[in-house]
């Protein structure tokens, strides 16, 4: 036997579904491509909200940012699901999937215009994604009889949500959030609603390796923020040595968090499809706190280089600690209590939760939280005992 990892099948036309118990399933380098496309759109969300910390506009900042962030995130979710189902690695895959990255560099552009209230740029990459991804689901409807009433409703679903997305353009003010808040309960909907009566052949241990390394490059976006943060310091001529012990503190926070989102195996939740929902969209708030905290570490660097008229030093803190705060809270409810560890494990992430959130009350908010997440490391460490 072959000791390289099993790859998908290569047939021309067919799209029914992959064995859900495939041995050595493994991510492919088109999912990591893809991965790669849509960080370009998840940093223009941090960074777009950078701005808005450091220039005094929190409120709508992070309004802007949550909803720019769920674009990419259920699309992303999408895609993956899908692909983890019905990759078979064909032409029309591969092309569906290029398209699907050209939708994510036009939402990628439109995240700045978003931010200022002007969202027809995002939302025409938004529906370059999921068309694309409605004609995928055709396509299984086309081949697989077994699977053809689940893929119609996605495919309708889809579409139809999507031309509704569209519409909200023309929807001014309070009613068009209102219609926001509506749509995205509606897309979130869509899955259990195909699903009712036979769920996707997906595979477990790929979902839960496509979302870890989807959460690897987005610290890694994290790291490129503060390191760009970093170098603007420098260039206005603040302090190497404070600038260093920023920077230390950014890559200890970071380190931090991806060793504290690593335990236990998420595989193991996964074989019981009652948790599978919850895991992923639960995944919104993982995601989004790690880009949003490297918002927050280049705020703090801002900061650093020199006090500045039009933002407020508190909000600046909170920038850093309450993303971490969430991330720490929403890696505890998806990862880590579902598995009913022992309960100073279980206890240790909301209060080191907590910890984190009092350091905004304190001038040094990012050494601290770094401080506090590297103690909270050693803490796991110690509690979590041998693994099952």
């Amino acid at each position: 036997m072959s000791d390289q990892p099993a790859g998908p099948a290569r047939h021309p036309g067919a799209t029914s579904g992959r064995d859900p118990h495939e041995p050595r399933r493994t991510v492919t380098p088109l999912e990591i491509f893809f991965d790669l496309v849509l960080v370009v759109a998840v940093w223009q969300a941090a960074e777009s909200l950078h701005r808005a910390i450091v220039e005094d506009h929190v409120l709508e900042g992070v309004a802007g940012y949550a909803a720019v962030f769920f674009a990419i995130w259920w699309a992303w979710v999408s895609w993956t699901w899908f692909s983890s189902a019905f990759d078979n690695d064909d032409t029309i895959h591969r092309v569906s999937a290029f398209v699907q990255m050209f939708g994510a560099l036009v939402l990628a552009a439109g995240v700045a215009p978003a931010f200022a209230g002007d969202s027809g740029i995002a939302v025409s990459g938004y529906a370059i994604m999921r068309f694309a991804m409605a004609g995928q689901w055709l396509r299984v409807a086309a081949v697989d009889p077994g699977m053809r009433p689940a893929a119609l409703r996605f495919a309708v679903g889809i579409a139809g949500v999507q031309i509704l997305w569209i519409a909200r353009l023309a929807v001014p003010g309070v009613w068009g959030a209102v219609a926001f808040v509506l749509l995205c309960a509606v897309e979130l909907a869509i899955p259990w609603w195909a699903e009712r009566e036979r769920i996707t052949p997906w595979h477990p241990r790929h979902i839960a390796d496509r979302h870890m390394v989807f959460t690897m490059i987005v610290l890694g976006e994290t790291v490129l923020a503060s390191t760009i943060a970093f170098r603007a310091g420098m260039a206005a001529g603040a302090s190497f040595s404070v600038l260093f012990l920023g920077g230390l503190s950014g890559f200890a926070l970071v380190c931090s968090m991806w060793w504290l989102c690593n335990v236990p195996p998420a595989r193991r939740l996964l074989h019981d499809n009652r948790h599978a929902f919850v895991w992923s969209y639960g995944h919104y708030f993982v995601l989004s706190s790690i880009a949003a905290s490297g918002a927050g570490l280049a705020a703090i660097i801002a900061l650093k280089v020199g006090p500045l008229s039009d933002f407020s030093v508190m909000a600046v803190r909170g920038a850093v600690a309450i993303p971490v705060a969430l991330f720490l809270l929403s890696v505890w409810f998806v990862h880590i209590r579902p598995h009913r560890p022992r309960s100073a494990l279980s206890a240790s992430y909301p209060v080191t939760a907590l910890l984190v959130l009092l350091v905004v009350f304190t001038p040094l908010p990012l050494e601290l939280t770094a401080l506090i997440m590297v103690g909270a490391v050693f803490a796991v460490e110690v509690t979590q005992g041998d693994p099952d």
